[in-house]
């Protein structure tokens, strides 16, 4: 069965929207109607848009985009929430006849594109902010360290720098939430809610690192700085200020920015090993309308699609 859904998942600083307005052109070739819909944890924020790369006027007028640019930057944002308008913007996409194109580095977002999560409830009240407490008078690596006496099935897939999923995986401990698997995580089983073909992007990682090097110096020449210092100045929300680079723009740390968002192309490429299904496509030295070529070959094939269970 071909593909009703397409997504484009990598890390970031490799091309992933220019490769989807590329895959439109090709798409609109082949008679379908494409719309792209961000599976972006930090694109939701208008006012973000250069430190978020969010696509710019010439790419939102080649292809539209969805989901980008539509929370005010004091509002806090879940991916439950986002789970919840993905679905409807999918969902509605595909009654209308279009091909939805959902594109995102952000892994836990993109399975909640694609996929009916179970997602816990948030913490109970005052849990949360004890161990945010605890995370910065101990560190990350130590309330990891403690996360493995506590739940070692808990802290195993978990990195010992990423600040956020400890903290989620203590609260949920303290709420009697989290659980040993019984099974394989619902991360990173196949079960989608429409066929779709899964497009893992990845690149030589030398050449990687230096395109996003690259990136942010042109995100900084473009007025990145500027934007988190007003964002800043008019009260981003905890949850704005995940964005990469947010913090270090702050001070002026330019070469901050750049090491922690190789960091997180690393753990962005590690989600994309363990997406089920996901087709891998090396785009070292290709055009971005190589890749798209070759993206909707598979697309259109009859064989292509990764389907919901029966």
């Amino acid at each position: 069965m071909r593909s009703r859904v397409i997504a484009i998942f990598g890390p970031t600083g490799i091309g992933k929207t220019a490769v989807a307005v590329a895959l439109a052109a090709r798409l609109r070739e082949a008679g379908a109607d494409p719309v792209a819909i961000s599976a972006d944890a930090l694109q939701v924020y208008a006012g973000l848009e250069r430190l978020t790369g969010v696509a710019d006027a010439a790419e939102q007028a080649a292809l539209e985009h969805r989901l980008v640019s539509f929370l005010p930057l004091d509002a806090t944002f879940s991916v439950g929430q986002y789970a919840a308008l993905a679905h409807a913007e999918v969902d509605a996409a595909l009654d209308a006849g279009r091909t939805p194109i959902v594109v995102g580095g952000t892994g836990l977002y993109l399975r909640a594109a694609l996929t009916e999560l179970r997602l816990k409830p948030p913490p109970p009240e005052g849990v949360r902010e004890h161990w945010e407490r605890e995370l910065e008078l101990r560190g990350a690596p130590a309330l990891h360290a403690e996360l493995a006496q506590r739940a070692p099935w808990a802290a195993a897939p978990i990195d010992p720098n990423d600040r956020q999923r400890i903290v989620r995986a203590h609260e949920l401990l303290d709420a009697g939430e989290l659980e040993p698997p019984e099974g394989p995580s619902q991360l990173w089983t196949g079960e989608v809610r429409h066929p779709t073909l899964l497009a893992g992007l990845t690149m030589e990682r030398e050449a990687l690192y230096a395109r996003i090097d690259a990136r942010v110096e042109a995100m900084v020449a473009a007025g990145a700085r500027e934007q988190a210092l007003r964002a800043h100045a008019a009260g981003a929300s905890e949850t704005a200020r995940k964005a990469l680079g947010f913090e270090e723009l702050l001070t002026g740390d330019v070469e901050a920015m750049k090491r922690r968002t190789r960091n997180y192309a690393r753990r962005q490429l590690t989600w994309m090993r363990k997406l089920a299904g996901a087709q891998v496509i090396d785009v070292t030295g290709r055009s971005a309308e190589d890749v798209a070529e070759e993206v909707a070959t598979r697309a259109l094939s009859p064989s292509a699609a990764r389907t919901p269970p029966g």
